[in-house]
C-alpha cells in the first residue's frame, strides 16, 4: 500500500518510514508542499499523510490544491489543542486527522481504518441501482449523482452518506454513523461527523422544502430524507 508523508520534520519521517514499513506500508516523503503536491500528481498514493505546520505552503493549502485534482484520503498532523486547524482541514477535504506529537501504532491504526472504509463493501458490490426521488446511487462505481450529475464527494463523505441512504427515512445515531462508515468509536468532543455533514450538505441541494436533504435529530444523530 503506497502512502505519502508530507511534513518538514525529516527525523519524524524517517521514524514514521520505519516504523509504518514494518506494518507492511510502502512510505514516500516529501518535505514541503510543493514536492508533495507534484508526487501526489505523478504517483498513484492509497493515502497522504499531511502536516499542517509547514513553512512556505502549509498544509492547508497543499489539502486545497489536492482537492482540486485529487480525492485520495488524507490523515492531517494537527498541533495538540488546535481544534480550529482540525476543523478547516475537514472542511478542505481532509478524512481524518490526529494531533502531534502522534504515536505510529495509533498513526497506524487510523490508516488503516480509512483504508477499510475506502475499500468497496461487500453489500455495495450489487450492480443494481438505488434511487432516492432525483437522486442515484450506483454501489458497484460508488457514485451518487443528483439530477443526473455526479456528486463530487471524498471517500469518506460518500461512505457516510451510503450509511445514511442505507437507512433512508430512519434516524441514525452519531455513535452508529461513526462506527458504521469512519470505522470509529464516537466521542463527545469528536466534530468529524458534523463538519464532513455540513459539507455534504453544500453538495446536496435542498428539498422543495428549504429544508436540507440530511436533517438533524437533535441530540441523537441525522436522518435522510428519500423523497419530499
Amino acid at each position: 500500500m503506497a502512502i505519502l508523508m508530507i511534513d518538514d520534520d525529516i527525523e519524524l519521517c524517517e521514524l514514521m518510514q520505519r516504523f509504518l514499513a514494518g506494518e507492511g506500508f510502502e512510505i514516500a516523503c516529501a518535505h514541503n508542499g510543493n514536492s508533495g503536491l507534484e508526487q501526489a500528481r505523478t504517483n498513484d498514493f492509497e493515502l497522504l499523510i499531511l502536516d499542517i505546520m509547514m513553512p512556505g505552503k502549509n498544509g492547508m493549502d497543499v489539502l486545497r490544491e489536492l482537492r482540486g485534482f485529487s480525492t485520495v484520503p488524507v490523515i492531517m498532523l494537527t498541533g495538540r489543542g488546535e481544534e480550529m486547524d482540525r476543523i478547516i482541514g475537514l472542511e478542505l477535504g481532509a478524512d481524518d486527522y490526529l494531533p502531534k506529537p502522534c504515536n505510529p501504532r495509533e498513526l497506524a491504526a487510523r490508516i488503516r481504518a480509512i483504508l477499510r472504509r475506502t475499500e468497496q463493501q461487500p453489500e455495495q458490490k450489487s450492480s443494481s441501482t438505488h434511487q432516492f426521488g432525483n437522486i442515484e446511487w450506483q454501489p458497484q462505481s460508488r457514485t451518487i449523482s443528483e439530477s443526473g450529475i455526479a456528486l463530487d464527494l471524498t471517500a469518506t463523505e460518500y461512505n457516510i452518506l451510503v450509511a445514511l441512504m442505507e437507512k433512508a427515512g430512519e434516524v441514525v445515531s452519531k455513535q452508529e454513523l461513526s462506527k458504521v462508515a469512519l470505522r470509529k468509536h464516537y466521542g463527545p468532543f469528536d466534530r468529524t461527523l458534523d463538519v464532513h455533514i455540513g459539507h455534504l450538505r453544500k453538495k446536496l441541494a435542498p428539498l422543495a422544502s428549504d429544508q436540507p436533504r440530511i436533517k438533524t435529530v437533535r441530540g441523537i444523530g441525522w436522518l435522510f430524507v428519500p423523497v419530499e
